[in-house]
């Protein structure tokens, strides 16, 4: 479980420290306050960290090949025109410090880069274990009509997505789990394929479908909403979301109807209940709002956090605690209220 993560001069922050819960944690904030810049950062070191080497050990790579893996997987996630460019602007040399802390020590990690040496990563804490899975990262737009090819495409192919995209067709592509934990992931598969009213199928030629009870559809002729849940469900299946897994979700809600919303919520405190620690970043007021009654009512025992990035003179700012009132004020989340009160006003009129 990642505890914490102090940043310095990234992209906007000029100064942060975020304190993780260990099931939930939900950043809310206007465009360009830097939420998935945090969901990208954290998953960047997890990611490094789980992949360290392929047959498990933990002293595949050196210090300076560690260094060298970082600075490319920065690159590749942030996609920016050099690593140089995530250090946040301010006149003269600037350096950029990113410092984890885990539940387990030995996987604490800092580094530095500075806009001097442009493509390096110096570290200053090195991991002495490794990472038990590989993150999950979903960008904001469903992954299965793209898969058929994308991987290979992606790696011989300059294309404008980040490597998220990459790495989470690679989980999509890993065979279905089997053994002990078919029950849980049955018990979790349920209310997701109720709600497609189907299951998800991979097949030979490489392309995704939902089985329903009138036969296979093709996945791009499936609603978009269902898509994102179907591509739940297939990570679900297996295993990439199960025991001790890491969740990073770029807005769940969009392109999907309230209805739809309020099962992804329920699947995100199921995740967290069955040991995934979650992290998303949103700008619906709705599904902060079906998390919170969640976890008010069913799911008291999960560890949240909330959020609130804010726009300030010299950058940005957070806000945090265990509460939806802890964020601040987020004017995104006050235009929703108040366009409410605006409505309700003409029906009274």
């Amino acid at each position: 479980m990642l505890k914490s993560l102090h940043v310095e001069n990234l992209t906007v922050f000029p100064q942060a420290d975020f304190e993780f819960g260990k099931n939930l944690n939900v950043f809310i904030g206007e465009n360009g306050t830097g939420k998935s810049h945090i969901l990208k950062a954290a998953y960047t070191a997890i990611a490094v960290e789980a992949a360290r080497s392929k047959d498990g050990g933990v002293d595949a790579l050196s210090k300076a090949q560690l260094q060298l893996v970082l600075a490319d997987k920065l690159q590749a996630v942030f996609r920016p025109d050099g690593l140089w460019r995530l250090v946040r602007r301010h006149r003269g040399r600037a350096k950029c410090r990113l410092a984890y802390e885990f539940d387990e020590s030995n996987l604490d990690l800092e580094f530095t880069f500075s806009t001097v040496a442009k493509t390096e990563v110096a570290l200053a804490t090195t991991p002495t274990a490794r990472a038990e899975k590989l993150p999950v990262f979903l960008p904001t737009r469903e992954l299965l009509t793209i898969f058929p090819g994308f991987v290979s495409l992606y790696e011989t192919t300059h294309l404008s997505f980040d490597e998220t995209w990459r790495d989470t067709c690679l989980l999509l592509d890993a065979p279905l789990a089997r053994g002990p934990r078919e029950s849980n992931i049955k018990r979790m598969l349920a209310p997701l394929e109720e709600a497609m009213n189907g299951s998800v199928e991979l097949d030979e030629s490489g392309r995704f479908y939902l089985n329903l009870p009138s036969g296979k559809m093709e996945m791009h002729l499936v609603a978009e909403g269902l898509r994102k849940l179907a591509t739940l469900a297939r990570l679900i299946a297996t295993g990439s979301l199960l025991d001790k897994g890491y969740l990073f979700w770029d807005e769940p809600e969009s392109n999907l109807n309230p209805k739809i919303i309020k099962l992804i919520a329920r699947t995100i405190m199921h995740l967290c209940r069955h040991g995934i620690q979650v992290f998303i970043a949103t700008h619906s007021l709705f599904l902060m709002r079906e998390l919170d009654i969640l976890q008010r009512q069913e799911f008291s025992d999960l560890d949240v956090q909330y959020f609130g990035l804010h726009c300030a003179g010299d950058g940005a700012t957070v806000e945090q605690g265990p509460s939806m009132d802890d964020v601040g004020d987020i004017y995104a989340l006050d235009e929703e209220l108040m366009q409410s009160d605006r409505y309700m006003d003409l029906e009274k009129a």
